[in-house]
């Protein structure tokens, strides 16, 4: 005789309780079921008020898995220093190990997931704009939405402690039905009004890269990736579900990504996937050299050929390819990379772009490979100590989250992360954009400068600011 919902519920958080007391320590407990929901986004801002600070929003490109995370159950934050992949994994180990499952299960990107991500740098000191991050910051949510191929999932966290009782379940129920009848239709959004629109120390950003230039021509230095900041200011808080609406309107070939800690949101639509795992299947991608795009349909062809020419950009880009191709031979019983690369055409820019398919080796988790790939050339430079140490010399700029690995990883192996370009770090009614470009030998500031300017678009335009040519 089958058990009802509630009853499989009470049973799994009572054994989860049990298995508590008897470890004297906390378990995890999830609960998994199917729901009928269309619209993520809603989700998210059915949180709004109830979950500020500790919401997360993850949707890939070809639109096959969406997620919404509300609420915080368990944070997962290592030391800033070279362990601390191997630190994140060995705690989400621990809880997956004594955690307890009920309702539906093996289902991709579902049950008990760990949503976060990691700075550029651990050695930069990033105290000031990205107080509430840190150097790398997880968190299981309360409830998750997953939306898988064409079918919705809800997830209900609880961490179990020694003591809990079955008032839990209770609570439980009453928090996920008080937000649920809040309605998960339509998005409550209005637009955001722009106040100030400040460049960043451009001059100085001009002059280091010209230094970064004659220093490249003069040492084994051969490739420096640098970024700039743009500061945005509003006349009202700004909505993140807002940002997030727009970029998924206007970026459908990107990551459409957020990740609250405290008052601030990291939100950005990046176009570049750092890693993909799918049981043993595993895919990157190597995304460097762009350009922007045409006014007709005919400038744009003739500026993809000039890309897909361009010696500097294809520079720039096989030092990406070559990258990835090793770190991923290191880890993978096969790995298929085509001859050349391709267009990948946004709204308002265009890059070479390559994909990397592979087999990982048996116990090789998402993580190991998010170590061995973070940062490639298109974010840090090569080679890559030395670019990543004169980044942290030259650049004057707090990167924090920014072209930093950001994803989720589930309990049966699967998981993705992106680099987190094309993004803005949201405070208040403040935003800062972040932008960068890679320094090679035949580099110009002027040039260099108006890249950078380009790649502001995206988040320019979700945000309300003012697009550069």
């Amino acid at each position: 005789m089958a058990i009802s919902e509630e009853t499989e519920q009470f049973q799994g958080l009572a054994s989860a309780i049990q298995k508590a007391k008897d470890l004297n320590d906390q378990v995890l407990f999830s609960h998994i079921k199917k729901i009928q929901c269309t619209n993520p986004l809603s989700f998210y801002q059915a949180g709004r008020e109830r979950y500020a600070g500790e919401r997360f929003f993850w949707e890939d490109p070809a639109k096959e898995i969406t997620i919404t995370g509300l609420g915080n159950v368990k944070k997962l934050k290592a030391a800033a220093n070279a362990e601390r992949y191997r630190e994140v994994e060995k705690s989400w180990i621990k809880l997956q190990e004594t955690a307890v499952k009920t309702g539906v299960t093996d289902v991709e990107a579902t049950g008990p997931l760990l949503f976060g991500g990691f700075s550029f740098d651990y050695e930069s000191n990033s105290t000031i704009l990205w107080n509430h991050f840190g150097d790398n910051l997880f968190y299981i949510p309360a409830f998750m939405l997953s939306i898988v191929g064409k079918q919705a999932y809800l997830t209900t966290n609880l961490l179990c402690s020694p003591d809990d009782s079955e008032k839990l379940f209770r609570d439980m129920i009453n928090e996920r039905e008080a937000f649920l009848s809040e309605g998960l239709d339509g998005v409550p959004c209005g637009p955001n009004s722009l106040v100030k629109q400040r460049e960043v120390q451009s001059a100085e950003w001009k002059r280091t890269v010209t230094e970064a230039v004659e220093e490249i021509k003069t040492t084994d230095l051969d490739k420096i990736v640098l970024a700039r900041e743009l500061r945005l200011t509003f006349e009202h808080s700004i909505d993140s579900g807002k940002v997030l609406e727009q970029l998924i309107a206007e970026q459908p070939l990107s990551y459409i990504f957020s990740l609250e800690a405290g008052g601030d949101c990291f939100v950005g639509a990046t176009p570049e996937r750092l890693i993909k795992k799918q049981g043993d299947a595993v895919f990157s991608t190597c995304l460097a050299g762009s350009m922007g795009r045409g006014k007709d349909q005919r400038e744009d062809v003739s500026l993809g050929n000039e890309l897909l020419h361009d010696q500097k950009n294809l520079q720039e880009h096989q030092y990406v390819v070559s990258m990835i191709s090793n770190a991923f031979d290191a880890v993978c019983e096969k790995v298929v990379i085509p001859d050349g690369p391709e267009l990948m055409k946004n709204r308002h820019i265009q890059h070479l772009y390559t994909p990397v398919r592979g087999v990982a080796k048996e116990g090789v988790t998402i993580l190991q490979f998010v170590e061995n790939l973070h940062p490639t050339p298109a974010m840090g430079g090569l080679p890559k100590g030395k670019a990543v140490v004169r980044i942290r010399e030259m650049e004057g700029l707090e990167r924090g989250f920014y072209a930093g690995p950001l994803g989720w990883m589930d309990t049966y192996g699967n998981g993705e992360f992106a680099v987190g370009i094309r993004s803005a770090l949201i405070q208040d009614n403040e935003a800062s954009l972040f932008a960068g470009c890679g320094v090679v030998e035949d580099s110009t500031a002027s040039a260099e400068f108006r890249e950078t300017g380009i790649k502001f678009n995206p988040m320019l335009s979700a945000l309300g600011g003012n697009l550069n040519e």
